[in-house]
């Protein structure tokens, strides 16, 4: 696989959302992941790319992939904690632990600062963990543990 290809490959994934991404090129293989793979609910499978499919599966992440929206809530009638939104910043499904036997990332009531892991959305087999972009303490928690979650979801909420 050419060096260039790569570097390419990491830019993309600096520049964009995406936590991981594996490509394989013949018998070559690649995967540049932004954190550490154990503690994963399920580690990504490897997909089989062909050589002129390489160039256009790195350009369509690079397109739909953005950082995490985060949005004011309104107080809704509903009763939702006013406070800050953490929002999917992709459609997949949502998991509130690294595994199926390990503790929660967080619970209402917690304490969260920036930076740290609230959940974790599976896209396309690959685990996206996102981060509380605020600092506070842990309102609600909107979406649950297996949830299929869309873009712009609130997902939980900081006060």
């Amino acid at each position: 696989m050419d060096i260039r290809k790569v570097k390419k490959l990491i830019e993309l994934l600096e520049e964009s959302g995406i936590a991981e991404i594996e490509i394989t090129e013949g018998d070559d293989s690649v995967r540049i992941s932004r954190y550490p793979t154990s503690g994963y609910a399920a580690a990504p499978q490897p997909v089989a790319v062909q050589t002129p499919a390489i160039a256009a599966s790195v350009d369509a992440p690079a397109a739909q992939a953005a950082a995490p929206v985060a949005a004011p809530v309104a107080a809704p009638e509903s009763g939702t904690p006013r406070g800050h939104a953490i929002t999917a910043p992709m459609v997949g499904t949502m998991y509130t632990s690294p595994s199926p036997t390990a503790d929660v990332f967080v619970n209402v009531g917690d304490s969260v600062a920036v930076g740290d892991i609230v959940c974790i959305i599976e896209a396309m087999k690959m685990m996206n963990q996102i981060e509380a972009d605020v600092a506070g303490t842990v309102l609600a928690i909107e979406a649950q543990n297996g949830d299929p979650v869309e873009f712009g979801q609130t997902l939980i909420v900081v006060g």
